[in-house]
C-alpha cells in the first residue's frame, strides 16, 4: 500500500507513522473535498460568503472530518473489504482498533455539534444515528436493499447541505428545502454507481445491495429516472426564488453524458470501467453544485 504505486501514502506514512496510517486511510480523506463542497454549499446559499470563519471551521470539523470520517471508518470496520472501495484503492487491512476509533470520532462529533446552532446539532445527531444503523449488525441497513439507498439519499443527499445551511442559524425556506430534496433524488442517481463495481465483494459478504437485488441494468434506469426527478426539484427551487433556470442545463446534460453511454454499454464494461463511471458521476455532481450555487446565490444579502 505504500510502495511506488502510492507515493502519497509513503508521504503520509512519514508524517503519522506506519501504525497510524491505516486509521487515516479508512477515514477516506479523498472524499472530504466532495463532502466539504456539498456541506458548504448550504452555508453559501444561506449567507453567501458571510459565514464567520470560526463557525465554518468547527462545523467542517464536526460534520466532515469527525462525523463523515467516523461513518466511513465504522463501515470499513464491519465490511473488511479486500478490493477497492469508494475513495480508497487497495485498502489496507482494517486495523485492530478501527471500530473503537470510529466510535470515538462519532461520539466527539455528537458532543461538539452542540456547540453550534441547535438545528445543526440535531441534523448531525441524526446522521450519526444513521451511520450506526447503516453499518452495525444486527440492523446493518446497508445489507437491506432499499434501506441502504434511503439512508444515503437522506444523509449525504439531503441532510449534508441542510447542515451547512443550519450552521448559519438561518431558518429553512422553501427554496432550500426543494433544492435539498432534489439532492436526495440525485444521490439515488449516484448510489448505484458506487455499488456496480463492488457486486462481487458484496455478494461474497452476503450483502443484498440495491444493485444485486434489481440488477445493473435496472439500477442504471433507476439512476436516470432519479436524475430527472432531481432536476425537476431543482427547477422548482429556482422558480421559487424567481430566478431564470438557464444554468440548470449544464447540470442535466452532464448527468445524461454519464448515464446514457453507461446504459448502452454496461454489459461489456469491466469493473474498472464501472468504477471510473462512478468518478464521472462525481464530476457531474460538482457541475450540479456549481449550477445551483450560481442560480440560488443570495445576492440580496
Amino acid at each position: 500500500m505504500t510502495g511506488k504505486a502510492y507515493p502519497v501514502r509513503r508521504f503520509f506514512e512519514g508524517l503519522v507513522g506506519a501504525r497510524a496510517l491505516p486509521y487515516l486511510l479508512h477515514l477516506r480523506p479523498l472524499e472530504w473535498p466532495i463532502m466539504s463542497a456539498h456541506f458548504l454549499l448550504g452555508s453559501l446559499l444561506a449567507l453567501g460568503s458571510g459565514l464567520p470563519m470560526g463557525a465554518a471551521l468547527l462545523g467542517w470539523l464536526v460534520f466532515v472530518a469527525l462525523m463523515n470520517g467516523g461513518t466511513l471508518a465504522i463501515n470499513s470496520a464491519y465490511d473488511q473489504d479486500e478490493g477497492d472501495i469508494g475513495y480508497l484503492k487497495a485498502p489496507p487491512r482494517p486495523p485492530e482498533h478501527l471500530l473503537l476509533f470510529s466510535g470515538l470520532l462519532l461520539g466527539a462529533a455528537t458532543l461538539l455539534g452542540f456547540l453550534l446552532p441547535l438545528p445543526f446539532a440535531l441534523i448531525n445527531l441524526a446522521c450519526v444515528a444513521m451511520s450506526v444503523l447503516y453499518s452495525v449488525p444486527p440492523v446493518r441497513l446497508k445489507a437491506r436493499a432499499g434501506w441502504d439507498l434511503l439512508i444515503n439519499c437522506l444523509g449525504f443527499g439531503m441532510l449534508t447541505p441542510l447542515a451547512g445551511w443550519a450552521l448559519t442559524g438561518r431558518p429553512f425556506g422553501r427554496a432550500i428545502l426543494l433544492a435539498t430534496t432534489g439532492f436526495a433524488f440525485l444521490f439515488a442517481t449516484l448510489y448505484p454507481m458506487t455499488q456496480i463495481y463492488q457486486v462481487a465483494e458484496d455478494s461474497r459478504r452476503g450483502d443484498l445491495t440495491l444493485v444485486i437485488r434489481v440488477g445493473v441494468g435496472r439500477s442504471l434506469v433507476l439512476a436516470l429516472v432519479a436524475a430527472l426527478v432531481a432536476h425537476g426539484c431543482f427547477l422548482a427551487s429556482v422558480l421559487a426564488m424567481g430566478r431564470p433556470p438557464l444554468f440548470l442545463l449544464p447540470s442535466l446534460l452532464g448527468w445524461l453524458a454519464v448515464l446514457l453511454p453507461w446504459l448502452r454499454g454496461w454489459r461489456t464494461w469491466p469493473d474498472s470501467r464501472h468504477e471510473a463511471g462512478m468518478y464521472w458521476g462525481l464530476g457531474a455532481w460538482a457541475v450540479t453544485d456549481l449550477s445551483l450555487l450560481a442560480l440560488l446565490w443570495p445576492w440580496h444579502r
